[in-house]
């Protein structure tokens, strides 16, 4: 009677389970309608599963290992024992004891990690209670049916003592896995079915793309996220799905900083705003600010200070995507934080320090200096640039962005033309008809000037016949390349990188003898994380003749200099400088030259003081090899 006893109780438990998840189904009901195929989205979980989610999770080996034990332990021994009945027999019983050893070797790990090991990011409280509970039901179905398999030596009521155990543990995984610690089995299941960017998935899929923010509907009723009911229902489950292993706060530049950010927490903060008291967090907070947990609730305002969240946490934020990148449920962090910033801005007027006065220097001027747009070519006056004016088509068109006003961007800027002229590359610019990409607005919640911008410049570039575009600027890439299609702008749009790398390989521009400078290179995150583009400037330094090594973090994973999302702007106070941390990571390669590829990466690096390495654009290196060749 064992066997169908058992099989009993796996039924039982899963039928609490789902009726626990039907329950909570009710959470993100009160959530906005979103347009999701769920179809697909069931097609695609496999894929989603099994390639997406467990790349991100293999980064990581030793977890990879603990997992797959753990997950297909319970979800292959669960299955076997509702068929025990019909199957029946001592081999299968063996087949069982196998599988709930390789369960209870992976919770031995996860106890291990979790005691042993310790990593900081790690939240406690009900996790640490976790391993307690996969253990005892690993290690009572494991004997149970090792005794079986032997031909049930043990007397009968000791072998009901193990179904007991087993029980009971089960039933702690019943609610870890409806609201607890193994919530992400659930919610992350129907999360990935569900996800509000179906483009990041697959071994295709377009990196650039799949990082675009999504145009809002100027004419809504309510501009932006103020209360948790105004996100999307599939929004909120992504919030549920959140498994608190701290993989987005050991990455995050404004957390590293300790300025008042910690994604894990902010995700946290979502998730106790929408059921208040639904389960209390223990992991770290937002540097600076107590782990309180404010009242909430699914009508209540986010942000304020008497929020869930508070104002200097939202605007810590520089967009990176560090904490997506990483985020092994493939949460979306940063799509929260601009829809919430998007009601400050467009709805209250409430953006911090600087960023009020710029977008008001953009309103005016349309740019982010709040220079006149006529002067965009003063720099270049010697060089006289070539002007589209329509009368002849355009080739290729240098979009020369808010650089064009900036000392240092200018000097990549002059690099660049002239690596084109070498090259023979017929170009133009737009001179005074470039107005700003929009990219700081956007970033800054205020969409409406974005969308103002865009259109204006689709307007123009469409005039002119555009439709190839260079840009030494990742912003404007991002924006011009994902963004602006939209809006109805769909144009070519390469990095300055990726054409000079081409340059070079076609023989255009001259290849130089290796054994050059030591070098570092710095992937600015608008390029290798929004965009997928780590190749061609390490293609780039290598036909420059540079010795290329690499920091610690890099590529996909490399740390940013703190100067997207309107951060140099809000200007939220930390115990250290974002630049200072990247520098310093920069400076233990030995390097001689930090090579950048985005002229906000090159101010906030060139304006760290003190001994360092030296802050060279990518251009400006290749035009040196360029010399030393000629």
């Amino acid at each position: 009677m064992i066997g169908p006893a058992s099989a009993a109780l796996i039924l039982v438990l899963a039928l609490a389970t789902l009726v626990l998840a039907v329950r909570q189904t009710r959470r993100w009901r009160i959530g906005a309608p979103a347009d999701v195929d769920l179809i697909a989205g069931v097609r695609a979980l496999p894929g989603r599963y099994l390639h997406d989610v467990h790349d991100v999770v293999a980064r990581r080996p030793f977890n990879a290992r603990f997992h797959a034990l753990l997950a297909g332990g319970l979800i292959a021994g669960c299955l076997l024992l509702l068929i025990l009945p019909l199957a029946g027999g001592r081999a299968f019983w063996a087949l069982l004891a196998l599988v709930f050893a390789a369960m209870l070797t992976g919770a031995v790990m996860v106890a291990w990690r979790r005691t042993a090991r310790r990593p900081d990011e790690l939240s406690g409280g009900r996790f640490d209670w976790l391993p307690i509970a996969l253990i005892a039901f690993s290690l009572g179905f494991g004997l149970l049916a090792l005794d079986q398999a032997a031909g049930g030596v043990l007397p009968v009521l000791a072998a009901y003592g193990l179904l007991a155990v087993a029980a009971v543990a089960g039933g702690a995984l019943v609610r870890a896995i409806w609201r607890g610690p193994m919530k992400h089995a659930l919610h992350g299941t129907l999360h990935l079915v569900a996800h509000p960017r179906p483009k990041r998935f697959g071994k295709a899929a377009p990196k650039g793309e799949a990082t675009a923010l999504a145009p809002l509907d100027l004419d809504a009723d309510k501009l932006g996220r103020e209360t948790p009911t105004d996100f999307a229902w599939n929004r909120l489950l992504g919030f549920d799905a959140c498994v608190e292993c701290g993989r987005c706060e050991a990455v995050c530049p404004a957390y590293a900083a300790s300025q008042p950010l910690n994604p894990k927490a902010l995700i946290q903060d979502l998730v106790g705003a929408l059921e208040p008291g639904a389960g209390a967090y223990a992991g770290h907070g937002h540097p600076g600010r107590p782990l309180e947990h404010a009242p909430g609730g699914p009508l209540a305002r986010l942000i304020g200070d008497d929020g869930v969240i508070a104002p200097e946490t939202l605007w810590s934020c520089t967009t990176c995507r560090a904490c997506v990148e990483a985020c092994p449920m493939m949460i979306e962090h940063v799509d929260a934080v601009i829809d919430l910033r998007r009601f400050q801005a467009l709805e209250l007027g409430a953006v911090p320090g600087k960023a009020a006065e710029t977008l008001e220097e953009i309103r005016a001027t349309d740019t982010v200096s709040g220079r006149d747009p006529a002067r965009r070519l003063d720099w270049a006056t010697d060089l006289r640039l070539p002007v589209a004016t329509g009368d002849a088509p355009v080739p290729l068109l240098l979009w020369l962005g808010e650089a064009a006003f900036d000392l240092r961007g200018q000097r990549t800027l002059r690099a660049l033309v002239r690596l084109l002229r070498l090259a023979e590359v017929d170009f133009a610019v737009l001179g005074g008809a470039e107005l700003d990409c929009g990219d700081v607005a956007r970033r800054l919640g205020d969409e409406a000037t974005f969308q103002d911008l865009a259109r204006r410049n689709i307007a123009t570039l469409d005039g002119l016949g555009v439709t190839r575009i260079v840009t030494a600027d990742p912003h404007a890439l991002h924006v011009l390349r994902n963004e602006y299609p939209a809006l109805g702008g769909r144009y070519d749009v390469v990095h300055h990188s990726a054409l000079l790398a081409d340059l070079t390989s076609s023989g255009r521009l001259a290849a130089a003898e290796p054994g050059g400078r030591t070098v570092t290179y710095h992937d600015p995150c608008y390029l290798g994380r929004y965009n997928g583009e780590i190749d061609a400037p390490r293609a780039l330094l290598a036909a420059a003749g540079a010795r290329v090594v690499e920091m610690k973090r890099s590529g996909l994973n490399s740390f940013c200099c703190g100067g997207g999302g309107g951060a140099p702007l809000t200007d939220i106070p930390g115990k250290a400088r974002i630049a200072d941390l990247r520098m310093a990571e920069a400076a233990a390669t030995g390097a001689d030259v930090v090579a950048v590829a985005c002229p906000n990466c090159a101010l906030m690096l060139e304006g760290v003081v003190g001994p360092r390495p030296e802050v060279a654009d990518l251009a400006e290196l290749v035009l040196q090899a360029q010399e030393r060749a000629a």
